[in-house]
């Protein structure tokens, strides 16, 4: 896997922390230059700092909102202008608050789908045309096991990753005659912020330790233990690479062995 990507250039979302940041070190580790994009700034550029660099790598940040999609345009675009191309996309972003369904106002399913859906969307159509010039395109989704068993209150999460495997899938079939390949990798639980976040809230609601909570999610985990970001990581970079040129329009599960279907 050494320097398999060289010459490659990736654009992370997500890619100051968790999964995002596991990925750009596994992505830099095989040669690939790698931009990193997120919102902290400062985050960003301790990240883009401590990845691994071999002959002919650069490495960039990109401090933007995803949801503001003018300004992620603008400012992918200024880095596109300047690197002479994008080969590889993760369209990585944060998951929604949790919460049922039912009790969730509009303005929520209407912003997380613009920060999911809209931003993948702006992104694939600013770097598909590179793509296709170099004759090398990977768009990778990170979502969520959600999209083949929709999670207990997870409500918006569920909708709008159910609607972001759709897109991925649509894109797939339309891109493939220039060898243009979109996949989604589908994390379990992992051990990330995210996780420790509805742990404490499900914790703090249901009056139980944070460690009894975190067992119980465990134990429904064929494996018995959360993934490490590191893990998921691994499954993105084999699909960024030449070797996964014949797999495309998947979900790719990364979870221990929780799902129950095929």
């Amino acid at each position: 896997m050494v320097e398999e990507l060289k010459d490659k250039h990736a654009l992370v979302c997500g890619g100051s922390e968790g999964i995002g940041k596991a990925t750009a070190i596994a992505l830099a580790l095989m040669g690939c230059s790698v931009t990193l994009l997120a919102r902290n700034k400062e985050r960003l550029m301790e990240v883009r700092d401590t990845l691994p660099v071999m002959s002919g790598q650069k490495h960039r940040s990109i401090a933007a909102d995803m949801s503001d999609l003018s300004g992620l345009h603008e400012s992918v675009a200024e880095v596109l202008a300047k690197s002479g191309g994008i080969h590889i996309l993760v369209n990585n972003s944060g998951g929604p608050a949790a919460g049922p369904l039912i009790h969730e106002p509009i303005e929520k399913f209407e912003s997380v789908f613009r920060q999911h859906v809209l931003s993948a969307q702006t992104l694939s159509q600013l770097l598909l045309d590179g793509m296709i010039a170099s004759g090398y395109g990977r768009i990778i989704n990170v979502i969520s096991t959600s999209v083949k068993a929709p999670l207990p209150n997870l409500g918006v999460s569920n909708t709008v990753r159910g609607a972001m495997s759709s897109w991925s899938k649509t894109l797939a079939s339309e891109v493939a005659p220039w060898g243009i390949t979109v996949n989604n990798v589908l994390p379990g639980a992992t051990d990330t912020g995210r996780l420790r976040t509805l742990i404490s809230s499900k914790a703090l609601k249901t009056g139980r330790t944070e460690e009894e909570v975190a067992q119980e999610m465990q134990d429904e985990i064929p494996l018995g233990r959360f993934a490490q970001p590191e893990e998921v990581a691994h499954a993105i970079a084999f699909l960024a690479s030449p070797r996964a040129a014949y797999i495309s329009g998947i979900n790719l599960p990364v979870d221990g062995g929780r799902l129950r279907n095929l």
